[in-house]
Formats: structure tokens, C-alpha cells, sequence
């Protein structure tokens, strides 16, 4: 498990110098992962292997501990909300007019886009 846990901070490494080094917009971590994803296929080319033997392998049993812990990064986030109740009761109706407009207008514009793309790539009604 320790090999999993050094390969993963060792991509999400790379990812970080990547990203500052190249001023990329995605931070560091999302560069690390895309890497790890691609090496991933690589070696998958190079070496078969299926996702149960991932899963069995020091990388699984790594990510599957930290997805076990993963609970515990939303508890600031539940103490931060909690410490702005005056702030949410006072502010509760324009934040809740914000969230429903913004979540409809992302909807509205991911169709969009979706749909231009489908026009652009000219795949069937049938596909």
C-alpha cells in the first residue's frame, strides 16, 4: 500500500511542476491524475490487465483507503456552513435564487453545446 500512496503523491507531483512550470489552467493534482490515467493505459497496452486485478494491485488498495477517508474533507465544509447561519438566514433566498438559476443555465448551455457538437461531428439520429 505504501508503493500505491508514493505513486499516487509522485503524480500528483509531476502534476504540480507541470502545472506551475508550464502555467497550465488546471491545477496540479487534476495534471497528475490525467497523467496517471495515461500511464496507465500505456501499461495496460504493455502488460494486460483487467480491474479487478487494479483493484487488488498496491495502487487500488491505496486509492480505496483514500476514498475510504474522503467523508472526513466535507466536515470543514459543514463547519463552515454552520458558522454562517446569521449569514444564510439573512442571505438564505438570493443564494437559493443563485443556485437554481446558475443550475439551470448550466443545463440549459451543456445541452447547448452538446448539441453543436453532435451538428459539428454529423453523427445519426440512428448511432
Amino acid at each position: 500500500m505504501i508503493l500505491g500512496f508514493f505513486l499516487l503523491l509522485l503524480f500528483q507531483l509531476v502534476g504540480e511542476v507541470l502545472a506551475r512550470g508550464l502555467s497550465l489552467p488546471a491545477p496540479g493534482p487534476v495534471v497528475g491524475l490525467a497523467l496517471l490515467i495515461a500511464a496507465l493505459a500505456l501499461y495496460r497496452r504493455w502488460r494486460p490487465f483487467n480491474e479487478e486485478a487494479l483493484a487488488a494491485s498496491e495502487l487500488g488498495r491505496a486509492a480505496r483507503g483514500l476514498l475510504g477517508a474522503l467523508p472526513l474533507l466535507f466536515v470543514p465544509a459543514g463547519v463552515g456552513v454552520v458558522q454562517y447561519l446569521g449569514l444564510l438566514r439573512d442571505q438564505g433566498l438570493a443564494l437559493a435564487a443563485a443556485l437554481v438559476v446558475s443550475t439551470v443555465l448550466t443545463l440549459v448551455v451543456t445541452v447547448g453545446v452538446f448539441l453543436l457538437v453532435k451538428r459539428l461531428v454529423g453523427t445519426s439520429e440512428g448511432a
